[in-house]
């Protein structure tokens, strides 16, 4: 009942007792960091130097937080070198013991005493907030504004992650300023069922919520994209992005994945052969209307959206293409949530000398792509890679030559190769950022995860008796499409959902007139939003409208 509970800075022995009780209960018991002890309680070793913001229920303490500026701090002794890892210039407080009672972690309590304790600190010239945060919960922190850097601390079933925060990002993140009224999940670091504070969960196929290292990463002021230095960035996170997806070179384009898109109908038509667009869907269909307003010689062989590919019609139509034509297809089909099987699309190609054309925008960056086997495919910055719209890029394993008077200037890769990566201006804020996303994810486990979630999401959406588009056999991991029936308009449940503080893909043309709704993963998404929206999903699904 939060109008009864009361908050403050602990002053009485009886306060203290209650710490000790909580601590005991959440870093002896919930989290096994220490060991129990038949008393229940567990007295900080820095108990006389902390700070402690507490929540109370009657006389109960039922949250709190701490902290302290006495070096050293405990982070110190765990990690050697703490300051190497800090922004230089600061004045940090340590923030610890981040602990709600299970029993009220539904409420505004945690942020109601970061905001006491941040403030606090403020108050005495700290501008930088030193933590470790539970593993379990590093979606929340990142959510606060949290950085996190070095290595995990503690043992296995208890590890934590060092992080800072500087007022300027937990200021513009709320953390001095944390709504009340928004929704909330208390709880010692990051145990909470639900963790959002004030902001809807983005499940949006772009863009996607990005991390505060590369939104930091973003911010820093413009560089020349002539420099030496934009230069040195822009070749390394070539040599990334190529690696990332097993070919020689990557080339990024300033601008969506329909410019990639463009420059790989320019290449085709430079091929002067015939070619085969595959279209099982909106973003099929889209590449067979690139073929067409390229002039590209070209088939299309289309069917249903979402329904399995009729891969003997496939064999028989490649197998009709001349050596040196080519196919295009995606490999992610982002309307109707349906994966491609590549490796088998690949094989096929090789086997006819045919080049193989992907337009591999929603797949790269969801699970692990190989694309040795393409001739030229195409990704984007502001999907699942977790950088920021406005960025694309081509895939090759051969770098063109300039090839003016038959390709428009902004579309012709071969200016781009003889420039060395930079033909135009660019943005070097947008390099940054993804520069920074692809290294700040752990990939195999964020592959995993995707890969759980996705399979989690599809059982129980059948399971409410709602239309999945794609079968379990052909389905992509991030990125789930629901076929609403007519009692349920698409565009009322995804305005339902937002008020409940889920961001669902539902307004795109070929979305409404198909009333049909977008879960997606691709972007950060924790384990408490997917069952919150599943609750909610349910709950609209028993009462429409």
């Amino acid at each position: 009942m939060p109008d009864a509970l009361t908050y403050k800075f602990a002053d009485s022995a009886t306060e203290e007792q209650g710490i000790h009780r909580l601590n005991h209960r959440t870093f002896a018991g919930e989290i096994p960091q220490h060991a129990t002890n038949l008393q229940g309680l567990l007295v900080d070793r820095f108990h006389a130097e902390n700070t402690y913001a507490v929540c109370l229920d009657g006389d109960e303490v039922v949250g709190m937080v701490c902290g302290r500026t006495a070096r050293p701090f405990s982070l110190d002794g765990k990690l050697p070198g703490l300051d190497r890892h800090l922004p230089a210039g600061r004045r940090p407080v340590e923030v610890r013991l981040l602990a709600v009672d299970p029993r009220y972690r539904r409420g505004t309590i945690l942020p109601r005493l970061l905001a006491m304790i941040a403030e606090h600190f403020a108050a005495r010239g700290c501008d930088l907030a030193v933590l470790s945060g539970t593993t379990r919960a590093l979606e929340m922190y990142r959510r606060m504004g949290c950085v996190p850097f070095g290595p995990l601390t503690g043992e296995p079933g208890a590890q934590f992650q060092p992080m800072y925060l500087t007022i300027e990002d937990g200021r513009r993140q709320a953390w001095t300023g944390l709504s009340e009224t928004g929704r909330s999940g208390g709880g010692r670091a990051g145990t909470g069922p639900d963790t959002t504070v004030g902001q809807p969960e983005n499940l949006l196929p772009g863009p996607v919520s990005v991390a505060p290292e590369v939104a930091a990463a973003f911010g820093r002021p413009p560089a020349y994209h002539r420099s030496p230095e934009h230069q040195a960035v822009v070749d390394a996170l070539h040599r990334r992005l190529a690696a990332f997806v097993n070919v020689r070179h990557a080339q990024l384009l300033l601008g969506s994945g329909t410019v990639a898109n463009d420059a790989v109908a320019a290449q085709l038509r430079l091929l002067d052969r015939p070619g085969l667009v595959l279209a099982y869907g909106e973003f099929g269909e889209r590449l067979a209307d690139h073929a067409t307003r390229t002039g590209l010689d070209h088939e299309v062989l289309a069917g249903a959206w979402g329904a399995p590919l009729p891969w003997p019609a496939i064999e028989r139509a490649v197998a009709g293409l001349p050596a040196g034509g080519w196919l295009w297809s995606v490999h992610c089909e982002t309307s109707t949530g349906q994966l491609i099987d590549l490796p088998r699309l690949t094989r096929l190609c090789a086997a006819a000398g045919v080049r193989l054309c992907v337009d591999a925008i929603s797949s790269v960056g969801t699970l692990p792509v190989d694309l040795s086997g393409a001739y030229l495919a195409t990704g984007t910055s502001g999907k699942a890679l977790g950088g920021y719209p406005g960025l694309s890029m081509v895939f090759l394993q051969e770098l063109p030559r300039p090839s003016p008077g038959l390709i428009p200037r902004y579309l012709d890769l071969g200016c781009y190769a003889e420039a060395g990566g930079i033909a135009y201006t660019q943005s070097s804020n947008l390099v940054a950022a993804l520069d920074t996303a692809l290294a700040v994810t752990d990939w195999p486990d964020r592959y995993a995860r995707l890969a759980r979630a996705s399979t989690w999401l599809d059982a129980r959406l059948r399971r409410l008796g709602l239309a999945v588009v794609a079968s379990r056999a052909d389905a992509a991991p991030g990125i789930v499409t629901i076929a609403l029936p007519a009692a349920l308009p698409a565009a009322a449940v995804g305005a339902r959902l937002e008020q409940a503080g889920y961001l669902l893909a539902y307004q795109s043309g070929y979305l409404r007139d198909r009333n049909w709704l977008q879960i997606s993963l691709m972007g950060r998404w924790t384990w408490p939003a997917l069952r919150g929206l599943l609750a909610a999903l349910a709950a609209l699904a028993v009462r429409p409208g």
